[in-house]
């Protein structure tokens, strides 16, 4: 009897890569802080995690007639980037704020480790089963 690896580690996969991107954009954040005019960037991660769901259990939303919208482009895209809406914008008009950008930034590391510890542990059962521990 094959494993289904998608089965057998669930959510946990997307999850890692979803929160690496994330990291990615909040580091660019960090990293343009002092730009004049940089708007700062996040990803949904909610979103990014309900279309992996919605992927990996078969119930992803289909096109069937032409004058339906098509989900899997445009606005819908759970690649797409969000614009964060300042609380208090810098007079050069950047968005960033920096101790709240680290703050993301440290919570998403957190994520991240959570998230690989799941998936560790999830390996760790597999490779208990295969040889009968």
């Amino acid at each position: 009897m094959a494993i289904s690896f998608d089965n057998a580690l669930g959510i946990h996969e997307q999850a890692l890569v979803a929160r690496s991107q994330r990291a990615e954009v909040l580091a660019n954040n960090l990293a343009n802080a002092d730009t004049p005019g940089f708007k700062a960037r996040d990803v949904d991660f909610q979103a990014m995690l309900d279309k992996a769901t919605e992927a990996s259990q078969g119930m992803s939303m289909e096109r069937t007639h032409q004058s339906h919208m098509d989900v899997s482009a445009g606005a819908g895209s759970s690649n797409e980037l969000l614009y964060r809406l300042p609380h208090q914008p810098s007079i050069d008009g950047n968005t960033v704020d920096a101790q709240q950008e680290q703050t993301r930034f440290m919570r998403n590391a957190m994520d991240f480790q959570a998230s690989f510890q799941f998936l560790n542990s999830k390996f760790s059962g597999l490779s208990k089963a295969i040889t009968g521990q």
